[in-house]
């Protein structure tokens, strides 16, 4: 029993550790000076002619990359996903730990957002709904 009870609070242990440094994908309205999000949501209402917000990457590491790609899937009613689009985003300094850019959306749907690094790792991912005013 005692190995047992060790063993959960080993693995308990990894998640929580892992959870805490975790990489992170956010969305949002701005990005203050420090990384911090604002506006940040999963769901975006955007108008008929388009609507931008931002794509915050924050990482436990440094980046060790001058560009990565957002790699962006639509996601069907049955969890399926298609490749849809790639935005670069080059100009990065290796010692980053955070960085975002501004993303301009035109259609509505449910999306799958990956980040990959130069080596082409995924670095961070998210889900994104995008609705129609």
């Amino acid at each position: 029993m005692k190995k047992l009870a060790l063993l959960f609070s080993v693995v308990a242990l990894f998640f929580i550790v892992n959870t805490a440094t975790s990489q992170t994908l956010y969305f949002c309205e701005s990005v203050d000076a420090n990384g911090n999000p604002s506006g940040e949501s999963s769901t975006f209402n955007i108008p008929k002619g388009g609507g931008f917000f931002y794509f915050l990457v924050k990482l436990p590491y440094t980046v060790e990359c001058t560009s990565v790609n957002y790699e962006i899937y639509d996601v069907y009613s049955d969890y399926t996903e298609s490749y849809n689009t790639s935005i670069y985003h080059d100009g990065l300094t290796k010692s980053w730990t955070w960085f975002w850019k501004k993303v301009t959306f035109y259609t509505p749907g449910y999306y799958h957002i990956y980040v990959k690094d130069c080596y082409g790792a995924t670095i961070a991912s998210s889900y994104l709904t995008i609705t129609m005013n």
